[in-house]
């Protein structure tokens, strides 16, 4: 649906001029829920400011169904704008309840009453905002109000919502995903959205890292998962330790990463069983992709026909590295670091 291709962005601070985004490429395929994960300061909010033809960019082409936004007379602009909404809590009116809120685009446009009142009652279900329909903004809590101002956004009919969370200073949240996932499975509608939460890479079709105004790597999440240098993958799948872990200790050290239930559970033990090896887990956890467990694991395994036993392992799992040649990825960037570590901890201690 959104093509951005070879964007440069720039912007003055001061008599400074620092480039917000350079040559940045991005596909938002239509019906998908695309992230764009980054720190603060990497470009988010300037991409979204761009995606959402709020701004134009000073080189490079942003297409929409294959058109040049750039080539767009006036008219044919604003009617293609109108099928792209940003979510924006600063929008939100004060004076006016969360329904009133959710109507405030449908009444610009001269919708019916009743179909405004339906409308609205469907948002605010969609959203998890039923019970909070007479409450005004300054009443809900800041997830809530990200959810008011995604209903909002809905409510003028969009096709694409860009939901921009770089301002708002806090994580994004669990069920505002789940209402960015009903929107896209209910309304048809595509997401682009942005945040400096690396949990909520975990819920999305298609993520990209932004970096320094510059896309340093995308693809699905599995696609990442089976790259030794994704920064990505590395932020989502559980921490192991470094790789001198089990040194001569163990025959072979190798990190496995298995997609599934069926996998986690019965994978160590059919390949122990196989080639008469022992097989013990020396680090690593398990979490969740989606709705898909994953785990990573740091193997120790011992045996005559221990290399045979991991050459197994490789054919079963999304990807084995062993750990006599594997180097680590960089690290990412301290905010990113902290966002990981923020819902990692979290996630564990929602297991206990």
């Amino acid at each position: 649906m959104i093509t951005v291709k070879g964007v440069y962005k720039y912007v003055r601070l001061g008599a400074e001029r620092t480039t917000a985004l350079r040559d940045l490429t991005l596909e938002v395929p239509e019906g998908g829920i695309t992230g764009v994960l980054g720190p603060p300061g990497s470009g988010k909010s300037t991409l979204a400011r761009l995606v959402a033809l709020r701004d134009t960019p000073d080189a490079g082409v942003i297409s929409v169904d294959g058109v040049n936004t750039m080539s767009l007379d006036r008219p044919r602009m604003r009617s293609v704008r109108r099928d792209i909404a940003m979510t924006d809590v600063r929008a939100l009116f004060a004076g006016r309840s969360a329904a009133g809120n959710i109507a405030s685009p449908m009444e610009r446009a001269f919708f019916d009453p009743p179909r405004i009142k339906a409308e609205v009652a469907k948002l605010l279900d969609l959203t998890g905002l039923t019970g909070a329909a007479g409450c005004q903004p300054g009443d809900l809590a800041p997830g809530e109000r990200r959810r008011l101002a995604l209903a909002q956004a809905l409510a003028a009919g969009p096709r694409l919502v860009v939901a921009d969370d770089s301002g708002e200073g806090v994580h994004a949240d669990s069920d505002l995903v789940v209402a960015l996932d009903r929107a896209r499975s209910e309304l048809g509608v595509t997401v682009l959205m942005l945040t400096s939460d690396v949990g909520m890479a975990g819920r999305v079709d298609t993520v990209a890292l932004l970096r320094d105004g510059h896309i340093g790597e995308s693809g699905t999440l599995w696609d990442l998962i089976q790259r030794p240098d994704s920064l990505v993958a590395r932020a989502l799948l559980p921490e192991i330790a470094g790789p001198r872990i089990g040194e001569g200790v163990f025959d072979i050290v190798a990190e496995a990463v298995l997609p599934g239930f069926s996998a986690i559970g019965s994978l160590m033990p059919a390949a122990a069983i196989r080639f008469d090896v022992d097989i013990q887990i020396v680090g690593g956890g398990i979490t969740k992709v989606g709705e898909t467990p994953v785990a990573r694991f740091l193997l120790g395994i011992d045996g005559p026909s221990a290399a045979d036993a991991l050459d197994w392992i490789s054919t079963h799992c999304s990807v084995v590295r062993d750990r006599r040649t594997f180097i680590p990825a960089p690290a990412l960037s301290p905010e990113i670091v902290a966002a990981h570590t923020h819902n990692s901890a979290s996630a564990r201690a929602a297991g206990k």
